[in-house]
């Protein structure tokens, strides 16, 4: 009787299993969420991927004998193996791996450097300098790029002097060519990324530095060893896992950049891939600049790779003991006034002096004519004058301005809440499935989009969602372009790797037990959820709401491709008055998104529980 049994309770207890794990509202939502980034993130890519090899209708003459549609290598060979590779391929890849590099190596020292003074020496005024050295960042780099002309650039390519330049002609300095390489091409653009992407080295190496216990270089001290030695045995292989994120963080983030690229390198004809892939897309070559995006994604994509193999072949230390640890700080002796000096310089130079030229330059009737007679707020309150900007009144009183910050508020906020609420919702999932297939599965997904270009990335979507999206004959998402709906989904998707992030973080803190005890008083997942979970994750919710709302408001290189006129934003609206050589007005809206910014960035410092500059660097 018991062998007949069996084979029945084997069968009921795996039925109990299979429909226990099925109404499981963890696993029903872990389920939903897969198949929703499945879809929004690899779908794309295998779509991307394929269009690369499919013949497009204008090409059908390149292609003898071919249909619209069919399977074909034109565009690989001609971007890969053609007279045409050098400028459209080779050329551009040489200048972003020139840049990439470039900033990286800047970005690592400064962003490295800047690390050790404020947490191992005994620097003054570091409560004002640990803010200072964040600013920056909130700056968007188009937003310093228009600063950096103004200052530097010369009539013969810019149309107008700059600051420098309206000085030397005051001067009698009439041969002003050596400003040029200054003012545009690979130098102008290196120097103003490192000064916008510095920020994630020093909150990387800042926060390894702070777990680091100083006894260790005090005994080597006592040992006999210098500084320099200390520095380079001791300090520097504790925080170099930090230093080779931080290199991936810059490296990935330079070589995608758009906006810097168009505002210095366009004017010399210095080309990136970004700016190809731009180039293609606009002009509908479609095919072309998805086989870019490819191979900005698999440079990316190496440069993690190489990342996670130099970490993992590094030895491994352990910095925190069980006897607890202190940090003596480090003399600087002598050169204490000199190094406060040369840091109080570098933050004016790098916060104000940008912020300032962008103010004056907005008020300054004719560009490059630095006087008081030349002084005025018609790009700002202008009522419309037909010799000025072609009749076009100030900004405060333009139906475009006032459709570009309603828009850009609408998204921020939109976003804010549903890519934090969705950030929430996969870092509960990383952190709760941490070791299991499914967490592992989930965070891999999450992570893809960062990979991805930004200008790549939006050129997917549009691509995507310019038609209607079907299943099986069943019309799941009607066509998006043009609508607010394609730039909520493209920023929430895009900005998923630093909402999940921000969202483990904050779910790793929060003690299992806490759920457990609740189970055991029978309360069910939802109710857990909204009674344990959230509330203890609120202070987390609000540092990860900010955070999307300040990288979406400065956000251009993601939405450039998918803009229309009813759906423009800040940043693309000051895009198009500087490329209608307009910089007055492009600056009047590049001022009012910084004061934006700031006033978002204040406001999490003084409500967030949670430190949005340290969110900031993912």
């Amino acid at each position: 009787m018991k062998e007949q049994t069996r084979p029945y309770s084997r069968g009921r207890r795996l039925k109990n299993q299979i429909m226990s794990v099925i109404t499981n509202p963890y696993n029903v939502i872990v389920l939903i969420a897969i198949i929703l980034l499945v879809y929004l993130i690899v779908l794309p890519l295998f779509d991307m991927l394929s269009t690369t090899f499919k013949l497009a209708q204008r090409d059908l003459r390149a292609v003898p004998g071919g249909q619209a549609g069919e399977f074909t290598l034109y565009y690989w060979q001609r971007l890969l193996a053609s007279k045409l590779s050098y400028s459209m391929l080779i050329k551009p890849l040489l200048n972003s791996l020139l840049i990439g590099f470039g900033v990286s190596v800047c970005a690592i020292a400064l962003g490295s450097a800047l690390a050790w003074l404020m947490v191992r020496s005994d620097l003054p005024f570091k409560p004002f300098f640990s803010l200072a050295v964040i600013i920056p960042y909130m700056i968007p780099s188009w937003v310093k790029s228009q600063a950096w002309l103004s200052i530097f650039k010369t009539p013969r390519i810019g149309g107008a002097p700059g600051f420098v330049s309206s000085m030397l002609t005051k001067m009698g300095v009439t041969n002003q060519a050596f400003l040029e390489p200054i003012a545009y091409g690979p130098v102008a653009i290196i120097i103003v990324l490192t000064l916008h992407y510095y920020a994630y080295t020093y909150l990387l190496v800042s926060a390894a530095l702070n777990s680091v216990n100083s006894e260790l270089e005090e005994m080597a001290e006592i040992k006999g060893a210098g500084k320099a030695m200390i520095l380079r045995k001791i300090t520097l292989p504790l925080v170099l896992p930090a230093m080779l994120s931080a290199v991936i963080l810059t490296f990935s983030k330079a070589i995608g950049t758009f906006g810097t690229i168009n505002y210095l390198g366009s004017p010399v004809d210095f080309r990136t891939l970004s700016s190809q892939l731009y180039s293609n897309s606009k002009s509908q070559n479609t095919q072309t600049a998805f086989a870019m995006a490819i191979l900005m994604i698999a440079i990316a994509s190496l440069s993690v790779f190489i990342n996670q193999r130099l970490i993992g072949s590094r030895k491994s230390y352990a910095t925190i003991g069980g006897k607890g640890g202190r940090s003596t700080l480090i003399g600087l002796g002598k050169w204490r006034p000199l190094i406060t000096f040369i840091l109080l310089i570098f933050f004016a130079v790098g916060i104000i002096m940008p912020v300032v030229i962008l103010i004056i330059e907005s008020c300054m009737l004719v560009e490059g004519t630095y006087s008081f007679s030349n002084f005025t707020l018609y790009y700002w309150i202008g009522a419309g004058n037909p010799d000025i900007m072609e009749g076009v009144p100030g900004i405060f009183r333009n139906s475009n301005f006032m459709l570009a910050l309603t828009n850009s508020l609408k998204l921020t906020f939109v976003n804010g809440i549903a890519g934090t609420f969705f950030g929430q919702i996969l870092g509960y999932m990383c952190a709760k499935g941490r070791g299991k297939f499914h967490g592992g599965l989930v965070e891999q997904l999450v992570f893809i989009p960062y990979l991805i270009p930004s200008v790549a990335f939006g050129g997917i979507y549009l691509s995507m969602f310019s038609k209607p999206q079907s299943i099986f004959g069943v019309q799941l998402v009607p066509a998006l372009y043009g609508t607010f709906a394609l730039l909520t989904v493209t920023s929430v998707v895009k900005h998923l790797p630093f909402a999940s992030r921000a969202g483990t973080s904050n779910m790793m803190q929060i003690s299992g037990e806490l759920e457990e005890a609740a189970m055991i008083k029978g309360a069910g997942f939802f109710k857990r959820f909204i009674k344990i979970v959230f509330p203890l994750s609120k202070g987390g919710f609000i540092s990860g709401f900010m955070l999307i709302f300040v990288s979406i408001m400065k956000e251009l290189d993601l939405i450039i491709l998918i803009m229309t006129p009813k759906t423009s934003t800040l940043p693309y609206l000051a895009f198009q008055y500087q490329n209608q050589n307009c910089p007055q007005a492009s600056n009047c809206v590049a001022i009012v998104m910084f004061s934006i910014v700031f006033l978002v960035y204040a406001l999490a410092n003084i409500f967030g529980d949670a430190d949005l500059a340290k969110s900031m660097a993912g």
